[in-house]
């Protein structure tokens, strides 16, 4: 079992005696969220940490998506709740860059394209730019913030 689905675990059972509802259900939720990564294909396996993060990374995003719409919609009670649960989320998640990290990050794989190609790369090599940028992040960045310093140097 990976260390990070563990901990998981472990806080769920500290929050079943504590009687902390919604970190409770923030905790069934996500751990419901990584077994249903674990069988889905064709055949079930064991998630490890980094397949783990997404997973949360991937509540998390439903979580503030779900905010703002209720926000939208005027439903302020509903929307505290929803980021309630994603600031419980981002508790297990790494911590994440700050903007001048990202855009260093942004500069390297910028460097590493263009070392492959032997020229600086421009727009139409984005992908392969955002591909090494999204590999140096590590889950420690949103892609929307990746792409958007990946674009403001290209």
């Amino acid at each position: 079992m990976s260390e990070l689905k563990s901990k998981l675990r472990a806080d769920m059972t500290t929050a079943m005696k504590s009687k902390d509802k919604l970190r409770l259900g923030t905790l069934r939720m996500l751990l419901s969220a990584i077994q249903n990564a674990e069988v889905a294909g064709s055949e079930s396996r064991e998630l490890s940490d980094p397949e783990v993060i997404v997973v949360l990374q991937k509540e998390a995003k439903k979580r503030n998506e779900a905010a703002v719409v209720y926000e939208q919609a005027g439903r302020g009670e509903l929307a505290a709740n929803e980021r309630a649960e994603e600031s419980i989320i981002e508790e297990y998640l790494p911590t994440q860059l700050t903007e001048a990290e990202v855009a260093d990050i942004a500069d390297t794989a910028i460097a590493q394209v263009a070392e492959q190609l032997g020229e600086r790369p421009g727009m139409r090599q984005m992908g392969q730019v955002m591909k090494a940028a999204t590999a140096l992040a590590a889950g420690r960045a949103d892609g929307t913030r990746i792409s958007a310093a990946v674009k403001a140097r290209l």
